[in-house]
C-alpha cells in the first residue's frame, strides 16, 4: 500500500527543509565569538528538546481521548509518538553531552535539567517496555494510555528546572541563572537560524509520526491477516 499524496508530499517538503537548515546553521548564522564553532549544536540540540516535549505532550492528549473513546488509531499515535520522543530526546542528550565537553570541561554533570532529562528519557523507555509485558491487547492499551498520562509530569518538570534551580544550564529565552555557562546573545542571524530549526524539526515529527502510525496500521493488518490463514488451516 502506497503512501497518500499528502504524505509524500510532507516527507519531501521535510527533507528540503533539513537540507535549508543544515545551509542556515552551518553557514547562515555567525560564529559564535566566544564557544566557537560547537555552539552550532545549539541549534539541533535545543530543536531536538522541542521534539521530545512535543511528541511526550501528543502522547499525554491522545492517551487521554482513547480512554474516553477507545479508539485504536489513538494508541497507534501515542505508542509512535513516544518512540519518535525517545529518540528525539536521545539526540538531546547526547548533543548536549558534546557541547559541554569543551563548555564545561566534562561529558556529564548531575544538574538540575540534565537529572530530570535523564528521567523522562528512562520513564519513556519504560513505556515502551511494559507495553511489551502485557499480553492482552485491551489491558496493554489502557495501561499504556495511564501510564502515558502520569510520565508526562515529568515533561514540564524538565523545561523548569533551569527555573526553578540554581543550575549551570544556560536559560535559551529569558532570564538566565547568573551562575549559568556557556550562555549568549543570539544575533539576528542566529534567531532565524534557531526559530527556522525549531520549524523544521516540527515539521519532520509531523512526518515520522505520520509514517510510523501509518506502518503501525499495516503492521496490525498484516497480523489480522496471518491469524485468519491460521484459522482456516
Amino acid at each position: 500500500m502506497q503512501p497518500s499524496r499528502s504524505l509524500r508530499i510532507l516527507t519531501i517538503s521535510a527533507f528540503l527543509l533539513v537540507l535549508l537548515s543544515l545551509y542556515m546553521v552551518f553557514v547562515y548564522a555567525p560564529r559564535e565569538v566566544v564557544m566557537g564553532a560547537v555552539q552550532r549544536v545549539f541549534y539541533y540540540h535545543v530543536a531536538a528538546g522541542w521534539i521530545g516535549a512535543l511528541a511526550f505532550l501528543v502522547t499525554l492528549i491522545v492517551s487521554i481521548l482513547y480512554l474516553a473513546t477507545n479508539n485504536i488509531i489513538l494508541d497507534r499515535i501515542a505508542v509512535s509518538s513516544v518512540e519518535i520522543g525517545v529518540v528525539f530526546t536521545s539526540m538531546n542528550i547526547a548533543s548536549g553531552s558534546i557541547w559541554a565537553r569543551p563548555i564545561w570541561n566534562t561529558w556529564w554533570t548531575w544538574d538540575p535539567r540534565l537529572t530530570t532529562a535523564t528521567v523522562m528519557w528512562l520513564l519513556y523507555i519504560a513505556y515502551l517496555m511494559l507495553r511489551q509485558g502485557l499480553e492482552d491487547p485491551e489491558r496493554q492499551r489502557r495501561f499504556a494510555a495511564v501510564y502515558g498520562i502520569l510520565a508526562f509530569a515529568s515533561v514540564p518538570l524538565t523545561f523548569l528546572a533551569i527555573r526553578i534551580w540554581r543550575t549551570i544550564h544556560p536559560v535559551v529565552i529569558g532570564s538566565n541563572d547568573p551562575g549559568a555557562e556557556g550562555q549568549f546573545d543570539m544575533t539576528m542571524r542566529m534567531r532565524s537560524a534557531f526559530f527556522f530549526s525549531l520549524f523544521t524539526f516540527t515539521v519532520l515529527y509531523t512526518t515520522l509520526l505520520w509514517h510510523r502510525v501509518r506502518l503501525e496500521g499495516l503492521a496490525c493488518r498484516v497480523a489480522i491477516m496471518k491469524a485468519r490463514l491460521l484459522h482456516d488451516r
